[in-house]
């Protein structure tokens, strides 16, 4: 009777994110009740396990007691400081301190915010003031990759490059651009690396010369593409758009929101492509979806750029929530888990979770396997040699999940028939395993469905 009840009062009245609003109210919310480790229970009982660590963000795992209680403590302390009249709090400090002297680099500078999407709005705001201060308010136009996901907020919305989130919102604005995505399974110049590193280094300057050199102000790429499909560009593809960057004054931003915090091996993926971005966004991973919370570092040159230009006056960008003391004192948690263990058994985990997706190269509908550590995707087909995706008839994306939700795995999956996985860090041998094997079950099943096997007979 409650978990009825909770259906029919989500369906009367919590508007869920990037849903279709009239599909749900038919359907109805499957209701998550508790969670530990890897593994979520829903109120019905059934336990699965997180593919997915809730939305890529999960990577301590759930159940963390020392997290809990740091939380708690902070909340009994002081559960609220206002970052406004040069207050703040020993948690936020800290955590900033710490960040600082882990980042890559100059990035020695940390404004927090509530999450990605607002991490992505706060560097436009930073890199116009920037240019601002520099006497150069032409520098407006801002470039981003296709297939990149840069949040939907009003701004980030049209950074992000991925349709679903502009049709409707009257988005990308004039000043957004894209280059085409190095995606290495569907690029138009092969699956060489460094033709696909060539081909995406001529697009980023073609692009710098249409618009102008004297007009570009900034450069965004995530070093994995996590919501265009998992999309991971060969080594050295970040360090050659960078050097672009550099060549043109153009300032680079680095997207982490998915990738820093372990998830792809190291702490931040940028350590891994050897730069030293102008800005870097992260969030998830850092308070581990526990409480909202983001971060946007900013490098020495930027930050003292921007200081210097406001000189005695406020810099007018801030938010209620910046350096929450409950979400820092959980961050600095976070951090000490990474620290101590979570970072090694992360890259235990990733190594046999890539061996074990690759070992399903040979079942009739995978048609690519990508991923570095715990961050993956398997990319399904009708077709390996023509790489014909799943017919939309198949209706990937909805039955794909439920048919993983019913074998107890919760995995990302696309419309596009791409499967995403982003296991919590914290991972036994046993949580890999299960996760492939259901995986399999996941991939039997949808070889049986009659649309798809209608697709493959053509």
């Amino acid at each position: 009777m409650l978990a009825n009840s909770l259906i029919e009062l989500d369906r009367a009245h919590l508007v869920h994110p990037f849903s279709c609003y009239r599909s749900h109210e038919e359907t109805g919310v499957r209701v998550l009740k508790s969670a530990k480790g890897a593994t979520v229970t829903d109120a019905s009982g059934k336990t699965l396990l997180d593919g997915f660590a809730g939305l890529w963000c999960v990577n301590v795992g759930y159940g963390q007691e020392s997290v809990v209680e740091a939380a708690a403590k902070q909340l009994r302390e002081l559960p609220y400081a206002t970052g406004y009249f040069g207050l703040g709090s020993e948690p936020a400090i800290r955590l900033a301190a710490r960040l600082a002297e882990l980042a890559p680099g100059d990035l020695n500078h940390v404004y927090f915010t509530l999450g990605g999407s607002d991490a992505i709005d706060s560097t436009i705001r930073f890199i116009r003031y920037y240019y601002h201060a520099k006497g150069m308010p032409q520098k407006d136009q801002f470039i981003s990759v296709e297939h990149g996901y840069h949040g939907s907020s009003t701004a980030g919305s049209g950074l992000t490059a991925i349709p679903a989130f502009h049709a409707g919102f009257g988005v990308p604005y004039d000043w957004q651009h894209k280059i085409p995505s190095h995606y290495a399974y569907r690029n138009p110049v092969g699956s060489d690396p460094q033709a696909i590193i060539d081909a995406s280094v001529a697009a980023l300057r073609a692009k710098i010369a249409e618009l102008g050199a004297g007009r570009v102000a900034a450069f965004y790429a995530e070093p994995i593409q996590g919501s265009g499909g998992v999309l991971v560009p060969p080594t050295g593809w970040l360090k050659a758009l960078h050097a672009v960057c550099k060549e043109h004054d153009i300032l680079f931003v680095a997207d982490e929101v998915i990738t820093a915090f372990g998830r792809t091996g190291p702490l931040f993926a940028c350590e891994e492509d050897e730069v030293v971005p102008d800005f870097m966004t992260t969030a998830k991973g850092l308070t581990s979806g526990y409480v909202p919370m983001g971060a946007v570092f900013i490098s020495d040159r930027v930050y003292n750029t921007i200081a210097d230009g406001a000189g005695k006056a406020a810099v007018g960008h801030g938010y209620t929530y910046s350096a929450h003391p409950v979400s820092a004192a959980v961050g600095l948690e976070c951090l000490r888990l990474y620290g101590d263990s979570l970072l090694e058994n992360g890259r235990k985990a990733g190594k046999r979770l890539m061996e074990g997706l690759r070992s399903l190269a040979d079942h009739p509908l995978v048609g690519d396997i990508r991923g570095r550590g715990m961050l993956a995707a398997i990319e399904l087909v009708t077709d390996k040699e023509r790489k014909t995706p799943l017919p939309a008839a198949a209706d990937p994306g909805r039955r794909i999940f439920e048919r993983a939700w019913a074998n107890g795995l919760v995995v990302r999956a696309f419309n596009s028939g791409i499967l995403g996985y982003a296991p919590p860090l914290c991972c036994t041998e046993d949580d890999i395993d299960g996760i492939l094997e259901r995986t399999r079950m996941t991939l039997d099943q949808t070889l049986e469905d009659k649309d798809v096997r209608a697709s493959m007979k053509r």
